[in-house]
This record gives C-alpha cells, structure tokens and sequence, in this order.
C-alpha cells in the first residue's frame, strides 16, 4: 500500500485516512485490478432467512391475480352454499359473522406479511443501490487513471516531437550555414 496515499489524494482530493470504507474498498480493488460488480439478486437472496422467504412467497402469491379470482371464487361460493344450498341449515346464515371473522383474521395476518415483504424489497432496494453506487466509483476511478495514462502518453510524446523539432530546425541551421561551392 505504499501508493495509496498518493492515489487516494489524485482520484478523491483527500489523504487516504479521510477516505470511507467503500472508497477505500474500491480503491484497492481498482489498484489490484478486481471487479466489484455482483448479482445483488443473488447476493441478497443468500442472505434471507426461511422466514424471510415464507413472507416474500406469501405476499407473491397473495398480490397475484389467481389469488384475487380464486378468492372471489371462494366468497361466491361460501355465500351461494349459506343462502341457496343451506336454506334452512346454514352454518353461516345472511350477515355472514363468520366469514368476516375469517375475513379479519386473514386481514390480520396477510398484512403484516406483505408489510414485511416491502421492507425487504426496499432493503434490497437500498442494496442494490450502494453496489451500484460502488461499480460507479470503480468505473470512476479507472476512467480517471486512464485519462492520466493518456494524457501522460500525449506529454512523453509531446515531448519527443518538441526534442524532434529543435533537432530538425539545428540540422536546418547548420544546412543554411553551409556556403555552396558550385
């Protein structure tokens, strides 16, 4: 890490001890020439808990079409069999308490559910976020570096164009100084 200092100073315009520690991550892998990029997707999904994955398939198959339908099926079908089928022996006669018990019940539980499943969508949202915010910099600090690399070709060949030039306009001098014997 002898360099750090002097990379850290020409890239971020401050002294490697001022630096964050996603600056100075990236700094070392861009100086040891490593990627940065990962799947977020897959890195994130590592880290999830079997209740995490429960709530987010709950919340998946509850925010789907074929629940809603099929959940519509099923009210029709619980008010048809309570009012025609069960005319005289319902077990859930016209106000239907308990179906909105059951109602309530799964508002109560599906809820939270989905709740904490949008709190890990914006986790890995935030996640996401920074890794992206990594793979930037790290394209910023090579993009950088190679800006220097050619500007400092353009100035070593610069300067040898200038050293070919005074040694063209000397051999001129000399040419212009010779007298013609003819």
């Amino acid at each position: 890490m002898p360099h750090f200092n002097d990379l850290s100073q020409h890239l971020f315009g401050k002294p490697l001890a001022e630096l964050g520690e996603i600056e100075r991550r990236i700094l070392t892998r861009a100086k040891e020439r490593r990627t940065v990029a990962t799947d977020t997707n897959a890195e994130f999904s590592a880290e999830l808990s079997v209740g995490d994955r429960l709530a987010d398939s709950i919340a998946r198959v509850g925010g789907s079409w074929a629940f809603i339908l099929s959940f519509c099926g099923f009210l029709v079908a619980w008010v048809v069999v309570n009012t025609v089928l069960l005319m005289t022996g319902a077990f859930d006669p016209y106000p239907f308490i308990f179906l909105n018990l059951l109602l309530s019940m799964l508002a109560a539980l599906q809820a939270p559910v989905i709740m904490m499943s949008q709190n890990r969508q914006a986790e890995r949202d935030r996640f996401a976020a920074a890794k992206d915010y990594e793979v930037n910099l790290k394209s910023e600090v090579e993009l950088i570096a190679l800006h220097h690399k050619v500007d400092d070709v353009l100035l070593r060949e610069i300067a040898e164009l200038r050293a070919d030039l005074a040694t063209l306009n000397r051999q001129l001098a000399q040419y212009r100084h010779i007298p013609d014997n003819d």
